[in-house]
């Protein structure tokens, strides 16, 4: 990109992601509901006995995910002890007269029923989890061989014990390996590190006909591309070489406050263009009537929670830039230096800036804890009418006009959270 490029802020590679939170009344909103038949022969077949369950606890709970908003019962839930357990139930269904549907399903966070199998089967990638095995850790060749029904969360902790960690994340880590990387994998670091499924290397993969195959993007290629971020559709991921790279100690997370949207914006295109400048980027708006908790966190100071409600009021809808630089012992001093060039570079409003330091790991499970606190107060297993949206660049402030000022807060509609943030095309 050339200097008068960067000196007139045009970035055309560029995309935002928006994603929307809507949080309704739960007693406006009717599950979809689709009723099971009755099971088929295959639940007296021996190969399957003990693992193939028509109990009404595990149906119901194959049924519903995360979203809480649709109930699609399948007939039974296979838990599987291993490869062979999947690949002999889709080779049966694919060698019989009447196949039945089948999808796998991790820690079941999906949304209306993505990982569903109406009147099928539903398989229970988790129950083949081995504390033994699953995540064996190459320091030489800066990889992880990660069987695909294992959490992130477990993949992060047992990179780390190597010094070692994946690149890409999403905000949440108890996902499973499969389920982001048959969606994506998208979070704050996309904009430099590229997506998850942008980070992997090899995969094993269970084929509608019930054969494994291994792909790369140099093996079996047109498989590999089509399962990544293919939503099941094209076989059952059960095995993903990740890369790796040596791990940060700590890092350095700042949020700025903006009552421009143009500024928030301009801000946050010309920081993801800077070639080895942060390492996480998002952005988040804040409503005037939205839930009094929404923004409020452990982030935030409580002795400044009044001045940041009274800017809100003001203004009527802030929006806020998170930012992260990791670091070691080596680089401290830099960075810290670094940062603040930073935040000075910023037309962000000034007094509203806020910075903390802290470790790698408790930064990228910074959501379990308001996942914990959700829980504590039964706000967690309630519906999430969730909406993932990539704007153009050239079409995001028509949005902010349109959908943030236009409809929702004009109709005084009470939301979820808002997160805001571009990604560079060639990620």
């Amino acid at each position: 990109m050339d200097k008068q490029t960067m000196g007139s802020y045009n970035f055309p590679s560029q995309i935002h992601l928006l994603v929307i939170t809507l949080l309704i009344s739960i007693t406006l909103l009717t599950p979809i509901t689709t009723n099971t038949s009755q099971p088929w022969d295959i639940l007296s077949h021996n190969d399957f006995a003990g693992k193939l369950t028509t109990a009404s606890s595990a149906v119901e709970s194959a049924a519903t995910d995360f979203g809480h908003v649709t109930k699609i019962f399948p007939s039974a839930v296979l838990n599987p002890s291993s490869v062979e357990d999947i690949t002999d139930l889709i080779k049966l269904s694919f060698d019989s007269q009447s196949s039945f549907p089948l999808a796998a399903r991790g820690h079941g966070h999906s949304l209306r029923g993505q990982a569903a199998a109406k009147d099928g089967v539903v398989v229970n990638m988790r129950s083949m989890v081995n504390r033994d095995r699953g995540i064996k850790v190459s320091r030489t060749g800066l990889y992880a061989d990660v069987d695909s029904a294992w959490l992130w969360i477990e993949v992060l902790n047992k990179t780390l014990e190597l010094g070692l960690t994946p690149v890409s994340w999403t905000d949440y880590l108890y996902l499973t390996v499969g389920g982001t990387l048959s969606n994506g994998g998208i979070s704050g670091q996309t904009f430099r590190y590229g997506p998850q499924i942008s980070n992997v290397l090899e995969m094993d993969i269970i084929t509608g006909r019930g054969e494994i195959a291994t792909c790369s993007k140099d093996m079996n290629s047109d498989l590999f591309f089509a399962a990544l971020g293919g939503l099941g559709q094209f076989g059952i991921i059960t095995r993903a070489r990740i890369k790796l790279e040596l791990a940060p100690k700590r890092v350095k997370w700042l949020r700025f406050l903006y009552a421009d949207f143009t500024e928030f914006t301009r801000d946050q295109e010309r920081l993801i263009s800077e070639t080895d400048g942060l390492d996480f980027l998002e952005g988040s708006v804040m409503l005037d009537h939205g839930p009094p908790d929404n923004w409020r966190s452990t982030y935030y100071p409580p002795s400044d929670h009044l001045r940041i409600v009274s800017m809100v009021k003001r203004h009527r809808v802030i929006y806020c830039l998170e930012v992260v630089k990791y670091y070691d012992e080596a680089s401290h001093h830099a960075v810290n230096e670094e940062m603040e060039e930073l935040s000075e570079s910023l037309n962000y409003v000034r007094g509203f800036m806020y910075e903390k330091d802290v470790t790698y790991m408790d930064f990228l499970n910074r959501v379990r804890t308001g996942e914990l606190k959700l829980k504590s107060k039964g706000q967690w297993d309630v519906p999430h009418p969730w909406l993932n949206l990539f704007v153009p660049k050239s079409q995001i402030s028509k949005f902010d006009y349109g959908v943030f000022k236009g409809i929702i807060l004009r109709n005084n509609i009470t939301t979820g959270p808002f997160l805001v943030y571009p990604m560079n095309r060639n990620k």
